[in-house]
């Protein structure tokens, strides 16, 4: 093998590197938003299910320790919890019992997941409604690495009054969800 050639492949080596990083990093973060949104909306539709299965209650509330609900917080990435909600209070008493736990998103996550103000609980009634402080509500995820924020990141979870819930893309190029 010749110098040449040994330089012609460092040179080829170096720009795959350069096109193939970048396209990575979006890739690995497109998939993660993607995920965890998804995982929100795996316990809602589980939650709404069990509602209607046991003919009471269910609610899915934030939770930083998994066994409470945070009612000052309304930052989805601390993580949740869902569980039945005997006497409708969305506070798990002594009757209820906790179904599902997700734990919170590594530190090392810059993802934010937020509700409006107020709305740290979403509840499921043996019809399959939902019902929150507000009535139906928009939880939106995005990704915030650093200052060039992306709304190509963004996800909207909406959800319905009638309990319907869907994940979109912003409508907006500023990122906002309506």
């Amino acid at each position: 093998m010749t110098l040449i050639e040994l330089v012609v492949v460092m040179v080829l080596v170096a720009l795959l590197l350069a096109i193939g990083v970048p396209s990575f990093k979006s890739v690995t973060t497109s998939s993660r938003i993607s995920g965890e949104s998804n995982a929100l909306l795996g316990d809602l539709q589980y939650a709404r299910s069990e509602a209607v299965r046991e003919g009471s209650p269910v609610t899915v509330c934030i939770s930083q320790t998994g066994t409470s609900c945070d009612s000052a917080s309304d930052t989805w990435q601390q993580g949740w919890i869902v569980f039945s909600d005997v006497n409708d209070d969305q506070t798990v008493d002594a009757g209820d019992t906790v179904l599902r736990v997700q734990s919170p998103f590594p530190t090392s996550d810059p993802d934010s997941f937020t509700s409006p103000a107020g709305d740290y609980a979403i509840t499921f009634t043996r019809e399959g409604f939902a019902y929150t402080g507000a009535g139906g509500m928009t939880i939106t995820l995005h990704n915030e690495p650093d200052s060039t924020y992306n709304s190509y990141y963004t996800r909207c979870l909406t959800l319905s009054q009638a309990g319907m819930m869907s994940i979109q893309s912003p409508t907006t190029d500023a990122g906002g969800c309506t």
